[in-house]
């Protein structure tokens, strides 16, 4: 017991001593031992990892779960160490739904038939969905939460003993600068003094031996921006393949609602791409929504005989194609992505259609397939 009141009031004189000593420099009265510029810049550099890793995790988190109140749920399972409960995604909500009008409403009328079908993409975006969270969280968010729980604690758990070092430092150097001018007043023995130089040497190993551990666990931050970056890059292929297949997902639909008897067909017709541009950039569409309208003519006109059809003298331009396309029927091309074919338009065409000609096969290809060449 008389050890452990001992060890506590040893305790609280270094704790006062230290707080005397930062008081001190925080008013200019004592000296402070300064890092060198390199260990200030690995201090900055550290400091400036944490507060991005941080900002960058937070807003990853809101991108992957908009709705708060989920956020602090999954927090506090994960904080209790407990399995997250499954939760449907909005997508499989709205498929739910979509899905149970139908049923309502009549599944074998245009409309209820319409609903199933998108129903059924809306379900397969749901789950494409909860498929990039789930990667995501695993690839991207859970190294950056475990360089911020483990790593970046301790840091600055030996940041804070290299501090109490330094200011362990600096007080031995303020009792062996007051011991030497009082040997010069004859007013302390000899000892002292020495007593005070043998308290500074051994503070000041401390001190280096702290400051190399400091040192090196800071130089690890480079490392830590390596594993990052080899993490940002699993996050974007994530979110790639994600989109790739919503893409899909919807370009399927489109197809199947283009296809469907009775399925209403809007009268607005999308802006399109002028084969006339003479810009020297290239002209590309980065997210086709596939084909509006559904042939060569308006409505009503007969459909152009492809055998009869001749380029134009002039207009004809070059595409690379951007993406595979499957043709709907005898009067269409198919394409594969990064051919290159021929392109012309003719008069009357619905400007979101080309006449595309590969070798001796010709057909008509939706203009936002194509990139178009100068």
């Amino acid at each position: 017991m008389d050890f452990n009141m001992k060890k506590l009031a040893s305790d609280a004189g270094i704790f006062f001593t230290r707080a005397v000593q930062f008081t001190e420099e925080k008013f200019g009265q004592a000296e402070k031992t300064e890092l060198d510029a390199h260990f200030e810049n690995l201090l900055a550099r550290a400091d400036s990892t944490k507060n991005w890793t941080e900002k960058i995790l937070r807003q990853t988190e809101v991108l992957l779960q908009p709705n708060p109140s989920a956020r602090v749920e999954e927090f506090l399972y994960e904080k209790l160490d407990r399995k997250v409960p499954s939760r449907v995604t909005n997508g499989e909500l709205l498929a739910q739904y979509m899905a149970e009008a139908a049923s309502e409403l009549g599944p074998t009328a245009p409309y209820g038939k319409t609903l199933i079908k998108v129903a059924e993409a809306e379900k397969r975006l749901g789950a494409a969905e909860r498929d990039f969270i789930h990667t995501a969280s695993i690839n991207f968010l859970t190294p950056l939460r475990n360089f911020l729980e483990g790593d970046w604690k301790t840091i600055s758990k030996e940041r804070r003993l290299l501090q109490n070092r330094r200011l362990d430092l600096d007080a031995c150097k303020a009792r062996l600068k007051k011991a030497k001018a009082a040997e010069a007043k004859a007013t302390l023995w000899n000892d002292e003094v020495e007593k005070a130089e043998q308290e500074l040497r051994v503070a000041q190993t401390e001190f280096d031996r702290q400051a190399e551990v400091t040192r090196l666990l800071l130089e690890g931050i480079s490392s830590t921006h390596v594993n990052h970056l080899r993490c940002l890059h699993e996050f974007v292929e994530s979110q790639t393949t994600y989109y790739a297949q919503c893409y899909r997902h919807l370009l399927d639909l489109q197809k199947q609602l283009g296809r469907f008897p009775g399925t209403f067909v809007g009268t607005t017709e999308p802006a399109s791409l002028p084969l006339s541009s003479t810009s020297p950039t290239t002209t590309a569409a980065t997210m086709p929504l596939g084909p509006s309208g559904a042939g060569l003519v308006p409505r009503g006109e007969a459909a152009l005989c492809l055998e009869e059809v001749a380029p134009p003298a002039s207009g004809t331009r070059k595409a690379r194609v951007l993406y595979d396309y499957e043709a709907a029927d005898s009067s269409e091309l198919a394409l594969l992505a990064d051919e290159l074919i021929t392109v012309y338009s003719l008069p009357g065409m619905d400007p979101d259609w080309l006449i595309g000609e590969r070798g001796n096969k010709k057909g008509k290809v939706p203009v936002t397939y194509l990139e178009l060449l100068s």
